[in-house]
């Protein structure tokens, strides 16, 4: 194996750490809980076509989209001439499975080494991955990303909500703003007031619906997927924004889904294959904690009353026994036929599923499954859309145009 160029302590005060931009509600909080540790943090903005060129040059063809997007913009970054690239490092995140999120790691360090060998790799994990990094996650740290995540899933149904509705344009992103500010503000200072997370609730819930929103009935468009192309702007061509200008409104289901998803696959693979560990049972012991957490989330939400509350993760888990088993984990797994099932029995009956070039596990669930679940609601109206470096944005957009106009019919 060739020797990368490893981060190291020193670099906590030198280098700059570069965040691809899957999730930019989210990874912004997320920038500001490392900057309270001494990190110094970008989220990348570039989405022109030159870091799916960037992507191509770098990555092998049988790579799925989301690995050539991340590595296209990290390299179309380096490239720019807007970092020094002596005092630069790249963040990716790994989730310990057995698909993209865990493995190109390796791939963006191949593309690093052949063009900037001296700028290190350092990977966002819960998994005891790369061990030899100076880049670490105390606990305190944790708790303030489980935070993020709970945080950032409420900023990001609200604002989608509100954006769809609003009677003067740009009040949900001036909203959206502020508090993206004030958290960050909260999780930089030490008195740990991100903790008294029922008030924030309340008073994020309050402030956006305070927005004036019009009356108008518009159509609720669910989007599911692949996590990347699912949330990430670059990768959907800025999805939710075309939905909102075709007089859509966008249901986006929560990152903290994802991160339960994990978490229960880990204790249900026990479960399936006896192998009972401490691992297994830290894990559905973390699973508890965030179950918990997200049922309080609901409650407040539903308490206030203005916005749709998320999805609760105990009742995705049995919707996703009506037509998969659980131990179906590879990629997103049994999570997006739970998902298209849940925004279906909620309402969201128009659904879009975002299909990586390259995600098989992903091409084989949302597909297979698609079929059963409109067997189980008849007025579902789901649409695979497929992403890739070939397929042009028109031809993507003319596919929901007529969904819509199916939805409307």
């Amino acid at each position: 194996m060739p020797e990368y160029a490893k981060f190291t302590e020193d670099m906590i005060k030198t280098h700059t750490i570069l965040v691809p931009d899957m999730l930019p509600i989210h990874f912004k909080m997320l920038c500001k809980i490392f900057e309270a540790e001494g990190y110094k943090m970008e989220l990348l903005q570039n989405d022109s076509r030159a870091v799916v060129d960037e992507g191509l040059k770098n990555v092998h063809n049988d790579a799925c989209y989301p690995a050539l997007l991340v590595i296209g913009q990290f390299m179309d970054a380096l490239n720019s001439g807007k970092y020094d690239v002596n005092k630069v490092a790249l963040l990716i995140t790994q989730t310990g499975g057995g698909c993209r999120a865990s493995n190109y790691i390796h791939l963006l360090r191949k593309a690093v080494d052949k063009n900037y060998p001296q700028v290190p790799v350092v990977s966002l994990n819960f998994s005891g991955l790369e061990k030899d990094s100076a880049f670490r996650i105390k606990p305190a740290m944790f708790v303030k990303l489980l935070h993020a995540v709970l945080y950032g899933d409420l900023l990001m149904t609200c604002y989608n909500k509100c954006r769809a509705y609003e009677v003067h344009k740009g009040d949900s992103k001036k909203m959206l703003d502020k508090w993206q500010n004030r958290m960050g503000n909260i999780f930089r200072k030490k008195e740990k007031k991100y903790l008294k997370t029922k008030k924030i609730y309340r008073d994020i819930l309050n402030d956006f619906a305070s927005i004036e929103l019009s009356g108008e009935k518009k159509i609720k468009v669910g989007i599911v997927g692949e996590i990347y192309v699912k949330y990430s702007p670059l990768a959907n061509n800025h999805l939710e924004d075309f939905l909102i200008s075709e007089g859509c409104e966008p249901v986006v289901p929560s990152l903290l889904e994802f991160v339960m998803y994990c978490a229960a696959g880990t204790f249900n693979d026990a479960d399936i294959y006896d192998n009972h560990n401490k691992m297994s049972f830290a894990y559905k012991m973390g699973y508890k904690l965030l179950y918990a957490k997200q049922k309080e989330l609901i409650k407040v939400m539903k308490e206030q009353g203005s916005f749709e509350p998320l999805h609760d993760f105990e009742h995705l888990r049995k919707l996703a026994d009506k037509y998969i088993n659980q131990g179906v984990v590879m990629g997103e797994g049994w999570l997006i036929p739970a998902e298209m099932a849940a925004l279906a029995k909620s309402g969201v009956e128009n659904i879009i599923c975002t299909q990586p070039f390259g995600c098989l596990p992903n091409h084989i669930v949302a597909k297979g499954m698609s079929r059963a679940i409109k067997q189980d609601n008849p007025n579902a109206n789901i649409v695979a859309i497929d992403y890739d470096p070939g397929a042009t944005r028109v031809n993507q957009e003319n596919r929901i145009k007529l969904m819509l106009a199916n939805a409307r019919l």
